[in-house]
């Protein structure tokens, strides 16, 4: 029988690949469901040509002009809203669930599908980085297998596999650096988001491409692999590495390092959590080692503050990596609509992290109550100080 997706976040860059990847096997994979936050006209492109059970627009206001866009497709039910979203992922019919939504609205909706021992692919890194501790107890309760869908981490997990029994001695994680890797300290003082979004070697949404410039992005996957594979921050090494054909490797305790190469193509990671163990056939480019060198750096946190940040809230635990989530959020947006500077969102973030109350063993309540305050908190500082 074909394997029922339930695709939350489908217009965005995830999701529309993940639709290749479904349209690539569909005597194996169909969308039973696909939810957007506001593309609602996307959305329906999607709805008529995936024919899926039932489609969730987040925002409430798309969704009369998305029920009269499919009222000619009666087969398709439409829903609306943040509830939606939750209770679409239970439904009985759904195999897996990919969480391809940006930022902290993921997280809700992850919980209800692990709760209903949904196969989790996770794309949506913010889950783990925010409630990472709780999620892994869920998983744990419901025997909710959890398959990483970010290139590096869905390529240490490929380096582990087979080398259950092996210690891990460091897990390298790549990172092409973004389109300031190579700026002085004086010439970030001027860059603009239209320069941010230039991303070297990547194709994705504007949130994760200005993570991508800032490393903040990096110190959410330092997050999130602590978390999947059980490595404390200080056996996480980040490497700059150009690029982006070495995805991550781990080193073991003898001294072994295997690594996992490939173009930069999101669909294999997606493909691979969708059908772990097997390989599947994936049309696209294959990778030419002949083409180009080989290059790792060490990153510079002076420079790029938002991944000292990030190491900062990892050894500090508790409710502190959702601080500054919340935070990165914020000025994410703000940098985005030229409401502060690039490296004004170091800063900001900082000032959040040292002024939001601190939980050290924080529950669901208290992460949905910190999130509010660290976005009023960063809110305030940005339109007092920048």
């Amino acid at each position: 029988m074909k394997q029922q997706i339930c695709i939350l976040g489908s217009t965005g860059s995830i999701g529309t690949q993940a639709l290749d990847v479904i349209s690539q096997h569909p005597d194996l994979y169909e969308a039973y469901a696909l939810t957007a936050n506001h593309r609602w006209k996307e959305l329906a492109e999607q709805a008529r040509r995936f024919h899926p059970a039932a489609v969730v627009i987040a925002d409430e206001a798309y969704y009369e002009a998305l029920t009269h866009e499919l009222s000619d497709m009666p087969d398709v039910k439409v829903y609306s809203g943040s509830k939606a979203l939750e209770e679409i992922v239970e439904s009985e019919s759904i195999d897996m669930v990919l969480t391809a939504m940006v930022g902290y609205s993921g997280l809700a909706p992850t919980i209800h599908a692990i709760k209903a021992r949904k196969k989790i692919c996770l794309a949506n890194k913010e889950t783990l980085v925010v409630a990472g501790e709780l999620i892994l107890q869920l998983a744990q309760q419901y025997h909710t297998p959890i398959l990483p869908v970010d290139s590096e981490h869905s390529a240490i997990f490929q380096s582990l596999v087979g080398e259950e029994e092996n210690e891990i001695e460091k897990i390298l994680l790549t990172c092409s650096g973004g389109p300031f890797r190579n700026f002085t300290d004086e010439q970030l003082k001027s860059v603009t988001a239209a320069d941010a979004l230039k991303h070297p070697t990547w194709d994705m949404g504007a949130k994760i491409t200005i993570d991508s410039a800032s490393l903040m992005n990096k110190g959410f996957e330092v997050i999130e692999a602590k978390w999947l594979f059980g490595v404390p921050a200080e056996k996480i090494q980040v490497l700059i590495h150009p690029q982006s054909i070495v995805h991550s490797a781990v080193q073991f305790c003898d001294g072994g390092i295997k690594a996992q190469l490939g173009v930069p193509d999101m669909r294999l990671p997606i493909q691979y959590a969708f059908s772990f163990p097997k390989r599947l056939h994936l049309n696209g480019s294959r990778l030419n080692l002949f083409d180009k060198p080989l290059e790792f750096f060490e990153p510079d946190v002076k420079k790029f503050k938002c991944l000292a940040l990030a190491y900062k809230a990892i050894n500090k635990g508790g409710n502190m990596p959702c601080i500054v989530n919340a935070a990165n959020e914020i000025v994410n947006a703000g940098f985005r609509q030229g409401e502060c500077s690039f490296l004004a969102m170091g800063d900001i973030i900082e000032e959040t992290m040292n002024k939001v109350s601190y939980d050290k063993n924080p529950d669901y309540d208290v992460y949905v109550r910190t999130d509010a305050e660290a976005r009023r908190v960063a809110t305030e500082i940005m339109n007092t100080k920048f």
